[in-house]
Formats: structure tokens, sequence, C-alpha cells
């Protein structure tokens, strides 16, 4: 029996629990969150506001939703058909009690307890008698989601979800019991692992799920229980993957045989984070090499700037090599946890700082633009760009985002610290106290920063005792001249940063290894350390092979990356500024502005088109940067990170033409109807490069968009570009459409000189007599199956 003391806001409890031998983990063990106690201004008080705010908001969904009466109904507490739209919505439960229990650890609330023991009881109640716990099957195991398969495990590779739910019940469970030392969800999670261990394995069913995270449930279970089946369960999920499946998925080799990162970006972090770990417990080469291969991949060939990653909407994930579109880009908030899950593991295995650079990267840009500063609204996708037609939602039908940016939050100060044997790592500056065991006594560290809007870092070091051990300090890669490992993207400034270390106010060394600063030395009661970290505005450029960055720079201070926002423009208009690649950007702290930030300063022309469509660039401007993860917290607008230096990447306004200075309005009204009338060419029909307009999810039926025109004119021709997204899309060209104007109060067809062309990837055309009209009409006939969408429409 082992007993763990648990210091929480000063309440101080026992945590009891059998931990058995076990063979293999991980070289590097991180310090647990609950002990370290975070005191800084940045992250503790968004830790506040999830526990506030966030939790409350997504538990309330999930009963207003129909995910809590789920388990209600399969565990015969009331009557009734499954609720809601997806077979893996129980899952939203169980991250949740996984963010509250996270949550608990330094917030402790009886009546948040209370909660989750109420919704543990209903889950309990779901569970079958052999362990099955899959809602859908249970409610109606005749009439069951088409996902799920007439039998047990029969679509588990495909979109059944089952061993995905059982995965995030198993996180859940640990997560609960640690927090509460209570074995409720244990037990179920337990019961439910065992009947997987029955069913799975090289003698049995030869399955992997199709969607990743039990690997990872499983070594958790196994990390808390010592039952070593459950770790070879987790291998085997792993092994028995591939070859002949779905890129999708990650199954189209066998996972020790990838190479790049494809498919479903969630997907696939959560299964390379498994691979970390199986690599870790039994020190398997052909596994962390293959996730070495693949992370390499990922970072000089497949990252956003921001961190984010998973380029393609289609596929919600990869798109090839280079391929970083900004606008359409996906970085799915889910997708960023399982990123920083993964390069924390990849750190554990082998202590290099180039995977915290990666992971502080996402945390402070791509993670945190998933969630308002408010907590209560939340990005599914997050773009780098937007002409406004993106905005945070309150909740989603596939709610994966929320309860998963929810649980990651409150885990923070797990990240902070590592330790072996000998080592303590220090991975990010936050000020906190941290009180934790080493070599056999407690090691207090604090840290005392204005990171990360400043650079200055205090460390003071109390052991318990005087010892001699080794203390790693990570230099972030933006402060040794790096943006990221790789050449994807790189500083375009003759800066050349410098760090300053002081040990007990003596200058010393800042020469690094794998990223740390390595100080080894016998440490008393009090030794201090000073680090001073360059804060300088960089500019950035992408590798000339992603088209999408080409002619732009983007702006980073400290971890910050920053973009341009329209209520920081004169006009609010920031896609058709051109800056100068030489400009100054001046950093101001503005504590009224977006709960608190460093603003840059910087001027900028505003570029439009005259109707020959030549760029005319008028007077510099003034223009405030913002740091990215603060957009649209004031509504819906222009957006860009990456800022146009050229006339090549510049987005003019348009002239002044008929189409431009109509009003727009459809038969279902978007933010997208924008795109109609912005003089913006398409590359083709599947472009998501540039902003377009659909009628998705309506299908065969009769829909319209409507110019009414600043001044009667007279018009004889219409151009259309329609938007196609492909095989996996739910958009094709439409099967009829034609021009209506207004007449009087009725609306008459024009007399075209030439059929109604219907065509993709070119503008479609027709010539008609002229009319004389205010306002005219474009009538679409949607295809039977499929919906329609519009790039652009000119009148003439």
């Amino acid at each position: 029996m082992k007993k763990i003391l648990v210091l929480l806001s000063g309440i101080t409890f026992l945590l009891s629990f059998t931990i058995k031998d076990q063979k293999g983990t991980y070289p590097i063990e991180p310090v647990p969150f609950t002990s370290v106690k975070l005191t800084d201004d940045f992250w503790a008080p968004k830790i506040i506001t999830n526990y506030k705010v966030t939790i409350p908001i997504a538990i309330g969904q999930c009963y207003n939703t129909g995910r809590v009466d789920n388990f209600k109904i399969a565990g015969k507490l009331q009557e009734g058909k499954f609720c809601t739209e997806y077979p893996f919505d129980d899952t939203d439960i169980y991250k949740l009690i996984e963010a509250a229990s996270y949550s608990l650890q330094t917030i402790p609330d009886k009546d948040l307890e209370a909660r989750l023991d109420t919704l543990i009881t209903f889950v309990g109640l779901a569970q079958e008698p052999d362990g099955y716990l899959y809602t859908n099957r249970t409610i109606d195991s005749v009439n069951t989601h088409p996902w799920a398969g007439d039998k047990r495990w029969l679509k588990a590779p495909e979109l059944s979800h089952e061993l995905y739910n059982s995965g995030h019940l198993f996180e859940a469970a640990v997560a609960h019991f640690q927090a509460t030392g209570k074995r409720s969800l244990l037990d179920i999670a337990i019961k439910n692992a065992d009947l997987l261990v029955r069913d799975f394995g090289w003698d049995k069913l030869h399955i992997y799920p199709g969607h990743q995270v039990v690997e990872m449930g499983l070594v958790k279970l196994y990390n808390v229980t010592g039952k070593r089946e459950y770790l070879e369960l987790a291998k085997f999920f792993l092994d028995v993957r591939g070859p002949g499946g779905d890129e999708y998925n990650q199954a189209h080799k066998k996972v020790v045989e990838q190479i790049e990162p494809v498919g479903h970006a969630v997907r696939a972090t959560y299964m390379y984070s498994g691979m970390a770990d199986i690599a870790a417990i039994y020190n398997d080469t052909s596994y962390s090499n293959a996730a070495e291969r693949i992370w390499e991949t990922l970072v000089t060939q497949k990252m956003y700037i921001t961190g984010g990653i998973g380029s393609g909407g289609g596929n919600e994930g990869f798109d090839p090599p280079y391929v970083l579109p900004n606008m359409s880009a996906y970085c799915e908030t889910c997708a960023s946890v399982g990123n920083i899950f993964w390069n924390q593991r990849m750190f554990l295995h082998d202590g290099d700082g180039k995977y915290y650079d990666v992971l502080e990267r996402t945390l402070y840009n791509a993670l945190l633009s998933g969630v308002s500063l408010s907590g209560d609204r939340f990005f599914y996708p997050n773009v780098l760009e937007s002409f406004g037609q993106h905005k945070r939602s309150a909740w989603f039908g596939c709610a994966c985002c929320p309860p998963n940016i929810a649980r990651l939050l409150p885990s923070i100060p797990g990240y902070i610290y590592a330790r072996t044997g000998n080592e303590v790592y220090i991975n990010l500056f936050i000020s906190n106290t941290a009180t934790f065991e080493f070599q056999g006594s407690d090691l207090e560290i604090i840290q005392k920063t204005d990171f990360p809007w400043g650079g200055k870092v205090e460390i003071v070091i109390n052991p318990s005792e005087q010892k001699e051990f080794t203390l790693k300090i990570r230099i972030p890669g933006w402060a040794r001249n790096e943006v990221l490992p790789g050449n994807l993207y790189s500083f375009n400034d003759n800066i050349s940063p410098k760090v300053i270390l002081r040990v007990n106010g003596k200058e010393s060394d800042t020469k690094t290894d794998k990223g740390y600063i390595v100080i080894n030395q016998t440490w008393k009661k009090g030794d201090r350390i000073n680090i001073y970290l360059p804060m300088d505005v960089r500019k950035i450029v992408a590798d000339s092979r992603v088209k999408a960055d080409r002619g732009r720079i983007a702006v980073q201070r400290g971890p910050f990356v920053y973009c341009a926002e329209w209520p920081y423009t004169a006009d609010g208009k920031v896609m058709n500024l051109l800056f100068d690649e030489k400009a100054d950007f001046s950093p101001e702290f503005n504590d009224t502005l977006l709960n608190g930030v460093v603003a840059l300063k910087t001027k900028a022309r505003p570029a439009k088109y005259n109707l020959n469509k030549e760029i005319e660039k008028g007077d510099l401007r003034e223009i405030t940067l913002i740091p990215y993860y603060t957009w649209n917290n004031k509504g819906a607008g222009e957006m860009t990170v990456w800022l146009s230096v050229s006339d090549s990447s510049v987005r003019p306004s348009p002239a002044p033409t008929i189409a431009s200075k109509s009003n727009i309005s459809a038969s279902v009204p978007t933010r997208a109807l924008m795109a109609i009338n912005d003089q913006y060419e398409p590359k083709n029909s599947i472009d998501r490069e540039w902003p377009f307009y659909h009628w998705w999810p309506k299908n065969n039926s009769w829909e319209w968009i409507q110019y009414d025109f600043a001044e009667e004119s007279t018009v004889s021709v219409a151009k259309i570009y329609w938007f196609d997204d492909g095989p996996f899309g739910g958009c094709r060209i439409p099967d009829h459409w034609h021009i209506e104007y207004l007449s009087g109060d009725s609306w008459l067809p024009v007399k075209a000189k030439n059929d109604y062309p219907i065509l993709k990837d070119k503008w479609n055309i027709v010539e008609f007599e002229p009319v004389t009209t205010n306002a005219m009409r474009l009538k679409v006939k949607l295809p039977e199956k499929f919906s329609a969408g519009v790039h652009e429409w000119v009148v003439e």
C-alpha cells in the first residue's frame, strides 16, 4: 500500500491505493500537477474561469442535449430512445468527469464532487453485467446507430467508437480516483477493461479501434492498477493495426512502418501518444523510431506557425507536405490537445527540449484560441485567416472540443516540472510553488516570473537538506533563434537574441544541451537562479514551398504569435493591408485590453482595386496587433496571422462594381455571403483558401441568392463560379440554375441567349437580353443527395 500526501489550497489529505511492481516506465517522470500550486496572473485565472464557467456550462449542456439521459435510459432509470446524434457522445460525460476531477485537485468543491458522484452513478447503472458500456447498444440492441453495427465490436475498426468510449472512460476513472481516492468510477473502468482483455488479443478478436485513445487509457489504467494485461492490450491494439486499412485512421501501414502524419489529426495524435507510451515502457526502438520519424515530418512540413495541426477540413486532418492554407485551416482544438499529449510523452522518453518547444507554441496559441476569454464560447477549427465568417459557438452537435479543453487547462501545472533519479527539469516558466519528493526527501521550487508578457524569471531552490543534483532549465527555441525545429519557418530579421543567466548573483554560461541549460552543483536552501529571456518582436517567414504564406510575414513576441484583427483598424478591414517588411512593431502592455495583453503597434497601407483591376495604395495608418489566441472576442470580422508585404499576397478591397456595392441576402443567410462579391477568383471549385458560400446540409431543393443594387442598373451578363468540395465533401455543382430580375413586385426570368452552363473549375457565364432593375436573384436547384455552393457571382 502506497500513501500519497496531497496539498490542495491548504487542505491536506491522504490518497491510498495499491501500486503493483511494474516493469518499465518513462525514463523521465513528470512532477504531478497536484504538487504544483500556480501563483501567476496568466494561467491561474484561466483555470479558475474553467472551473467557474466552462465546466459548469459543459455539464449543463450534457444534461440539456440528452447525453446524461442516454446513461439514465440505459440504466433503466427512465424510458426513451437514444437521445443524441452520435454513439461517441458518451465520452463527453467522461471527459467532463476528468476535467472536473483535475479541477478538484486545485479547487476543492464539495458540490462539484457530489455532481460527479451522481454522474458516476448513472454511468455505473448503464454498464452491462459483463462490463460492456456503450449506451447506444444497451438502450436498443436491435435498432442501433448505423455506425454501431449489429453486434458488439463489429464496426469497432470503423465508426462504432466502442473502444474510443472505453479509452476516455479509463482516463476519467484514473483522474477521478487520483483526485478523490474514490473507486466508484475506477471499478467501472476496470470491469470494462477486463472485458476488453477477455475479448481482444492474438488468440481472440484481431480488431483495432477506428478512433484511437483506448491505448492511452489502458496505459493509464495499468499505471494505477499494475495489471500488466492492460499494458499488453494497449500494445496489441497498436500492433494489430494495419496494413491494408484506411489512411484516414492511420491503418494503411503497420504503425512502426509509418513515416508521416496522415489522416484524421485527432486520431493520429492519440495514436502517436500511445506509441510513445509503448516505446518508453517496453524500451521498443521500433516504436520510438517510428514516433520520431512522424514527429520530424510533422514539424518540418505540416505544422502551422500557431502550433495547430490538420489543414484539411475534408478529413479533419493532414494534407500533403507544405499545404497549409490559412482561411481553411482546420487546426481542430482536440488536435492541439492531442499534440500536447504527444509532445510531453516524447520529451519524457528522451529529454529533448524540442518537444516542449512545440508543446509551448501549441499551448499559448492554437490551444488557447479554442476557448473564449469568458470561457463560454468555443472554436472547433482554429483558422489563421477570416473575412468574418468564423465565430466561436456555445456548443456543438459533435461536442468533443469543449470537454477536451476543459480537461487540459487544469492539468497545466503538471507540465512544468519533470525529474529523474538525479535530474530536475524546468520546462515551462509559470509563477508557482512546487513541492515534491526527490532523492528521498522533499524539494521545493519557487518560480516568480512576469512571463509570458515579460522575460524575467527567478527560481529559488529549497531542498529539505543540502544535496547534489543536476538542474536542467529549458530555454525556448524562439529565445535561441529557432522558430521550430527544422526549416519550415525561420526568423527574417537581424536580431541575435541573448539569454542571461545568473546563479546566486553570478553570471553563468548559457550554453544549452538539447535546449536546456545544465547546472550541476550541490544545492542548498535559498539558492537563487535569475534568467532573462529576450522578448524582442520577431518577424517570421515560411518555407517558400508553403504557397499560402509567400509574400507574407508572421510576427511573434515571446511564446505568442500575433494577428491583425478588425476592431483594431480604422475601417474594420485587415485583409487589404500592406505592411512594410522592415516595419517596426512597438510592444505595449494594456491591462484593459482583452484581460490584459501586450499589444504591438505598427503601421500599414490599405490597398484597393480600381476598375482596371490595378492595385491602388493609400496612406500609412496605425494598426494594433493582438495575440492570436485573443481574436474573435470582440465579435466576428476580418483577421489574419500572416501579414502581406507584397502586392502578390495582399487582398485589395474590391472595385466599386454593381455586385460589390449590392446588399446580399439568401434563402439561407450566413456571414459567408460576404464571399459572393469579394472579387477573389478561386484556383478551382474545391479551393478552400478563399471564402465561399454554401447551402449545406440542405439538398434536393430550390435555393437563392439575391443582389439588391445600390442603384437601378442595366445588366446583361451573369458569371458564376461554383463551389464543389469533391468526393469526400457535401457540396456538388447544382442540377440547374437560372437568373431572375425584379420587375415591379414580381421576379421574372431573364431571356438567356445561351444555355446555362454547369461546370466545375471555371466560370459559368450566361448572356441575356439587357434588363434594367434594382435587384437580381440567382436561383439554384440543389442535387438530390448533395448540397451546393458559390465562390463568386458577377453581374455586368
